[in-house]
């Protein structure tokens, strides 16, 4: 199961809706990658942790640029935080992760919000038409982890007065590739479970 969120498990809608899926866990890690300067001090790094063991889970913090992704395979529950999603996919790819997160979300429950979001959906095309100066590692293949076909568009309500034609960038983005984002506010999350794709809004 892949869940996509805006900024964490940050509603009490989203978070319910979640705990009814985790009741045979135990383990979960935060995984902290995404930030390629906090890490584990990343502001947001101990609401997570409150958000996951308010759901009665052992949590964990863990970094793939200095901890061998096997490991993750030893957790029920793997949340990614937020930070630079070109970042993230050059580390998931450096370190070898693509496969063991691809089992990981067909087996048990995966998270990502914000950065993650994107790099668990097919392709950062639509972040690079917000941000290309994030892109500071150069790469050139966008395509992401695919690891659902469903394309997010996370922090929409802060966003939509943070950037020029914010809205009509994305609604071309659609049109061009002939998909269909979902936007998402903060607290906010989509749940893709087999083929079900379930929307919990805040």
């Amino acid at each position: 199961m892949v869940v996509l969120c805006s900024n964490g498990l940050s509603s009490n809608k989203l978070l319910s809706f979640v705990k009814e899926r985790v009741v045979d866990c135990k383990t979960a890690a935060l995984v902290v990658t995404a930030d390629n300067e906090y890490k584990e001090k990343n502001y947001h790094v101990q609401r997570c942790i409150k958000e996951l063991e308010s759901l009665n889970l052992v949590v964990d913090t863990f970094d793939l640029d200095n901890q061998s992704p096997e490991l993750l395979l030893n957790y029920d529950v793997l949340e990614f935080i937020g930070g630079n999603p070109f970042y993230l996919l050059h580390a998931i790819r450096q370190s070898n992760a693509t496969d063991i997160l691809k089992d990981f979300a067909e087996k048990k429950i995966l998270i990502g919000w914000s950065a993650a979001a994107f790099v668990f959906s097919p392709t950062l095309e639509l972040v690079n038409g917000y941000s290309p100066e994030m892109n500071f590692i150069g790469l050139t293949d966008l395509n992401a982890l695919a690891l659902t076909k469903v394309e997010v568009l996370p922090h929409y309500n802060k966003f939509i007065t943070r950037f020029e034609q914010f809205e009509e960038k994305c609604s071309a983005y659609e049109k061009e590739h002939n998909t269909i984002v979902i936007r998402l506010n903060d607290g906010d999350g989509v749940i893709i479970d087999g083929e079900e794709v379930i929307e919990c809004r805040a």
